[in-house]
């Protein structure tokens, strides 16, 4: 089992599935976080105000993902795409088939196809589904084999209501909540997101204990994350 989570920003893959590599990890599988950039012109004020350069700014924000993804337990590439906008391109794209040609991942995670707050968001989900279409071609010129089927789910935007976001895969990480909360911690350039994304784990935590009925043993104070998987499951057995 492979994990591959392409990102917008350094910080989206923290917030929004940081449970889900966190699992991964622990269990002794690859995670691989694809940033496609620092997030460096519209998710880091704080450095702005402070005076820092563009340089310095994706400096600060690259290390802030760098100890994230190290928390995790993560590899974590980034492709420095830049932000505000991402800016989608077929070089883009041919960058990213070659990631998923390398990684051959068996789930991938990714921001969901709308978002009227974040157009780099959706951009970001539109180039990763196009690069995994790709990716399976056997005549798409790139390194490594084409790629199977691996299910996309999509993870939980800040505006859910607002995004069209639904969620109808509600994922335990109470097991792993502390790392994920340290990993959030990482990163101070956005502080204000560190208790809203562990508020929102609690909610869906108690989803987590509705939806699995009364009889599993879980926890009292049960965290989750939120998921919408976008392929059909297939399956011998309904369950």
């Amino acid at each position: 089992m492979t994990l591959l989570v392409v990102s917008a920003h350094a910080g989206d893959f923290v917030w929004r599935a940081a449970g889900a590599i966190a699992l991964a990890t622990s269990r002794g599988r690859r995670a691989k976080v694809l940033c496609l950039s620092f997030g460096e012109r519209g998710e880091s004020a704080k450095a702005w105000r402070e005076g820092k350069t563009l340089d310095e700014i994706k400096e600060i924000r690259r290390g802030e993902a760098e100890n994230a993804a190290a928390v995790l337990g993560a590899e974590i590439e980034f492709l420095d795409a830049g932000d505000y906008p991402l800016r989608e391109t077929p070089e883009l794209v041919d960058r990213m088939v070659r990631v998923y040609r390398e990684v051959n991942p068996s789930v991938v995670l990714t921001h969901p196809p709308a978002d009227p707050y974040n157009g780099d968001h959706p951009a970001a989900a539109r180039m990763a589904l196009q690069a995994r279409v790709l990716a399976q071609a056997i005549g798409y010129d790139a390194p490594g084999e084409p790629l199977g089927a691996p299910p996309v789910f999509f993870f939980e935007p800040h505006q859910p209501e607002q995004c069209d976001f639904k969620p109808n895969v509600l994922l335990d990480i109470t097991e792993v909540f502390d790392t994920k909360r340290k990993a959030m911690e990482c990163l101070p350039a956005q502080q204000h997101m560190w208790d809203y994304y562990t508020d929102l784990a609690k909610r869906r935590g108690v989803q987590v204990k509705r939806n699995a009925g009364p009889n599993l043993g879980l926890p009292h104070h049960t965290m989750g994350e939120a998921y919408m998987r976008l392929y059909p499951q297939v399956t011998g057995e309904l369950a």
